[in-house]
């Protein structure tokens, strides 16, 4: 499927971890997409290449007089895996930019790669805000936590909660989710009632939603990452929970469009914060769904499919700045202060952060045509991860 092609010149020295090898002229830009295309966050995989395989049929696989080879590696939501992957790209693959990363362990793994190799770092998934922090050469694609959360804490303050529990994955992206809404909303004589954590992988969130119903909040914040939020559904509704009052609010990870039919009656109404809902109603977003779906046996895009588009307009569009030069640095630095109109709707490349500007849209799960979709009824525009320094 992806053919080697021979390189014009002598390669001077072997790449080896210890040292990086002189640039070599090529006509072929390898791009080296890694993600978890096995395993139980699948799903992430799945949408981030259906998306990137999408981009490129619709802008052509030539840019600055170069040819865009796609390299995809499955890494099983493994970070061992992960970072095993990375370096043979880097040094066999010869790849000009890393990209993928579904969870937020894996981007870890691989950030001291890209900053020994200078290789671009595209994450498209993973969103502990922490991330971007770790290597000069990443550039995010998708959101973080933060970005998304402060905003509901705002929305539940100024809708009359008062006494609202926190439920999260416990890894990074959810204790970013804990911390950020639990310091933007326990202000003014709210009070964050619990915090309550569950374990990341095959988690059985019965006990705890127990917890939750016997502490009787108005509200339950919750954070799952994406693909999860069926099985949390289910046990919420199990639980009795949708009965009780007790209205049930998170980030948008929780009503994942690619699965959202599946929760049922259950997600009706529940209300999210987040960057992308495929019910946007922009020109351009009606687009992008129309072609994802017709690509895609009907499948709905979803915020890791927008992250995985959008990943490769920055890649495009650095090389067309660069003018087709892979050099690392260059490369960031084209896309630093980029902008652009996304099915997610206006988005800028923070320069001094290299993370989006961009919408967080209050949503409410609704039926329409016998379908669920997150209805954007409000928009906090132009938001900043708020949990860099400025």
């Amino acid at each position: 499927m992806f053919r080697r092609h021979l390189i014009a010149g002598a390669i001077t020295a072997a790449f080896a971890l210890g040292g990086i090898a002189p640039a070599v002229a090529q006509d072929a830009v390898k791009v080296g997409l890694i993600l978890p295309m096995t395993g139980p966050f699948a799903s992430t995989g799945r949408q981030i290449e259906a998306a990137v395989r999408l981009y490129m049929a619709q802008h052509g696989t030539t840019v600055a007089g170069k040819r865009i080879e796609l390299i995809v590696r499955d890494d099983t939501g493994t970070p061992d895996v992960t970072r095993r992957i990375a370096q043979e790209m880097i040094a066999n693959e010869k790849v000009s930019f890393l990209a993928g990363f579904g969870l937020t362990p894996l981007a870890l793994a691989t950030a001291p790669l890209a900053t020994q190799a200078k290789k671009p770092m595209i994450v498209m998934a993973a969103a502990t805000a922490m991330i971007t922090e770790q290597s000069p050469f990443i550039v995010r694609a998708s959101f973080t936590l933060p970005q998304a959360t402060v905003p509901m804490a705002d929305w539940a303050t100024h809708n009359g909660l008062k006494r609202v529990a926190t439920l999260v994955s416990d890894y990074g992206p959810g204790l970013d989710a804990e911390k950020a809404f639990k310091e933007r909303f326990a202000r003014d004589g709210r009070e964050v009632v619990a915090d309550v954590r569950v374990p990341l992988r095959n988690p059985d969130f019965a006990p705890f939603l127990q917890r939750v119903a016997d502490l009787k909040p108005d509200a339950l914040f919750v954070f799952v990452p994406s693909g999860a939020g069926a099985q949390f559904m289910k046990q919420f509704q199990e639980r009795g929970l949708d009965k009780t009052g007790v209205r049930l609010i998170g980030t948008g990870d929780l009503t994942d469009d690619d699965i959202l039919n599946d929760m049922g009656e259950p997600a009706v109404g529940v209300v999210t914060t987040h960057h992308y809902s495929a019910d946007h109603s922009s020109a351009v977003n009606k687009a992008f769904v129309k072609a994802f779906k017709a690509a895609n046996k009907n499948a709905r895009p979803n915020f890791m499919a927008v992250g995985g588009y959008d990943g490769m307009h920055l890649i495009y569009e650095s090389l067309k700045a660069t003018g087709g030069s892979t050099d690392g640095e260059k490369l960031v630095g084209a896309m630093k202060g980029m902008s652009w109109q996304s099915p997610r709707g206006p988005v800028t490349v923070e320069a001094s952060t290299r993370e989006l500007i961009q919408n967080i849209y209050v949503r409410k799960v609704e039926r329409s045509d016998g379908e669920l979709y997150n209805v954007e009824f409000a928009t906090f525009q132009a938001v900043a991860d708020p949990a860099k320094k400025r």
